[in-house]
């Protein structure tokens, strides 16, 4: 039981991190390669809030998210979109995307680097222990798991049951059917990719309470983000929540009952059999 409790801990916290990266991926279109270096950002931003005037993770994402929303639309709209405008078909702009997020991302440690230097960074937030079900945790992993939850759950039910979350979904079906039924896409697509980079700020704010965090850690969380993205299915944001909460519970496992060291490896093996098995994600449907 104490197993499967601490991967739900850890699932959520994945969940978090991923569901901005599918945002990105799955609606805007762009496989965002700089998505950890957004997160180790947002974590930075709690750090520096809470060190310094004592304002809690909680309260700090609605500076985080805001800013990194703004962020991510100014990259989106100044770097992206021209790839976006001249790729000639969705491998193209797979491609292109990549080789320049991925410049991206050394540009944003290199950015943190000079602004907060080369050296670890945590805090002591909410880390006292609770009880339940005879076991303890961490408070601040709890509370990051709740925030997961609530996050995750307002982002599904805006996009399964508003007009614009409808809309997001459809450009990620099709963009040129939803130009059809006067969808204005690259504005939309520019808030989807925005709104992604906001969600993955705020899962950094909620993390960094009780993960240690540097200037390069952020290639950590995107490779991960983007095995959950990849095993869920691209776009879905409940595949995205589930294959979060079974890797969790696998790192899990492995960690108690194994070896922790084999953790990694055993996220990959599920990522291949994921890979094999499913190619579509957990809840996709496969192409006829």
């Amino acid at each position: 039981m104490d197993i499967i409790f601490t991967g739900l801990l850890l699932g959520g916290t994945y969940a978090l991190i991923a569901t901005g990266l599918n945002l990105q991926y799955g609606m805007a279109r762009i496989m965002n390669l700089a998505n950890g270096e957004t997160l180790v950002a947002g974590g930075f931003g709690a750090f520096w809030f809470w060190t310094s005037s004592q304002v809690s993770p909680l309260l700090t994402i609605f500076v985080v998210a805001p800013l990194a929303f703004a962020l991510n639309w100014l990259i989106y709209v100044v770097v992206l979109r021209p790839l976006v405008k001249r790729a000639k078909s969705r491998g193209q702009l797979e491609v292109d995307a990549i080789l320049t997020t991925f410049g991206l991302s050394f540009v944003g440690v290199g950015v943190m680097l000079a602004l907060f230097g080369g050296d670890y960074f945590s805090y002591s937030y909410l880390a006292q222990p609770v009880q339940f079900i005879g076991e303890t945790y961490g408070l601040n992993r709890v509370v990051a798991f709740a925030a997961a939850v609530l996050l995750c759950g307002a982002l599904w039910i805006w996009l399964y049951r508003s007009r614009a979350g409808m809309s997001v979904r459809a450009i990620a079906v099709s963009p040129d059917s939803a130009r059809l039924v006067g969808i204005d896409v690259p504005s939309l697509s520019a808030r989807a990719f925005a709104l992604g980079g906001a969600v993955t700020a705020v899962g950094g704010a909620l993390v960094s309470s009780f993960l240690t965090l540097d200037a390069s850690t952020g290639v950590i969380f995107t490779l991960k983000a983007l095995i959950i993205v990849i095993m869920g299915g691209v776009g879905d944001i409940r595949g995205t929540i589930l294959a979060a909460v079974l890797l969790g519970i696998l790192e899990t496992f492995v960690a108690t009952l194994i070896d922790p060291g084999l953790t990694l490896a055993a996220a990959y093996l599920l990522f291949i059999l994921i890979l094999l098995l499913r190619p579509q994600g957990l809840l996709g449907r496969a192409r006829t």
